[in-house]
């Protein structure tokens, strides 16, 4: 495991401060607030200690309700809603400075065996045949502001590679459509549940900017406002985060200051493991 991975995992192993209630670092990605799939991931590790270990995260809702801090830890407070003959369902309270910054339910399944189908997996170049976005950010550091160039250049937990040709520095119009490999850099433990959070983690990147590439603007431009308001998401089938994912991301609609996104994730086998869908603001700020 390289040491940017074990950071990472390392953040999503929360300090028990007693029954229910939990503590999680946070992580300063170079964005003006915590990374959304910090608070997820976890999240989900907070919910998991309440759970019996024969039951696994299947999904998840989870509301943005204001952005949280990355120079200071998150406190997570646990429900048990209810434990049923298959299922458990959690609620958790992400907690800054005494408010609530996020909320999210969850639902844990013991597994069984059910009917099976999936849509097909797109058709894109092999992910070894592509440029890692840490590699596209080196080459274009003199585009980035001074300020964030040693996070958006450094190694990353998650390696991605982009097989959708975009510039989020000097955006151009193209349809709302991204697709992107994914693979933890390094070799993870077999626990399929840390597998799972850090996809999780993971679902927030290259997602709710997919909806501006239709309107030719960038996340990264000072006069673009873009921040999650809710992330859901489902797990199918069994996966491994160390192997190459392919997150497939499109919007279906923007308008009103607010953006909708979905995805699904495959594995190279082509098997759909895990579906996403999130909204989120999308409008120009106002010229003061």
């Amino acid at each position: 495991m390289t040491q940017v991975l074990d950071q990472l995992t390392s953040l999503l192993t929360l300090e028990e401060i007693e029954a229910g209630l939990y503590r999680g670092q946070s992580q300063d990605l170079g964005f003006p607030q915590v990374f959304g799939g910090q608070v997820i991931g976890q999240a989900l590790a907070a919910a998991k200690q309440t759970v019996d270990i024969s039951r696994k995260v299947h999904s998840f809702h989870s509301y943005f309700l204001l952005p949280g801090d990355a120079s200071r830890p998150i406190v997570y407070d646990v429900e048990v809603i209810r434990d049923g003959r298959s299922y458990s369902t959690r609620r958790i309270k992400a907690i800054q400075y005494g408010k609530p910054i996020f909320y999210m339910t969850a639902s844990f399944h013991q597994e069984e065996a059910g009917f099976d189908h999936q849509t097909t997996m797109p058709n894109v170049a092999a992910p070894e045949q592509l440029e890692s976005q840490q590699a596209f950010a080196k080459r274009h550091l003199h585009l980035l502001p001074e300020k964030i160039r040693d996070q958006y250049a450094c190694e990353m937990p998650i390696e991605m590679r982009s097989a959708t040709p975009f510039n989020p520095l000097q955006p151009e119009k193209m349809p709302a459509v991204r697709d992107v490999w994914f693979r933890a850099n390094g070799t993870l433990p077999d626990d399929p549940r840390m597998h799972m959070y850090l996809l999780a983690y993971a679902s927030d990147f290259n997602f709710l900017p997919t909806a501006a590439q239709p309107h030719g603007v960038s996340f990264m431009q000072p006069s673009i406002q873009m921040a999650t308001i809710d992330h859901s998401m489902w797990f199918h089938r069994d996966f491994r985060m160390d192997d190459w994912l392919l997150y497939h991301v499109d919007s279906p609609s923007s308008g009103g200051g607010r953006a909708v996104v979905r995805g699904q994730f495959f594995d190279t086998q082509g098997r759909l493991v895990a579906s996403t869908m999130q909204e989120g603001v999308f409008r120009q700020r106002k010229s003061s």
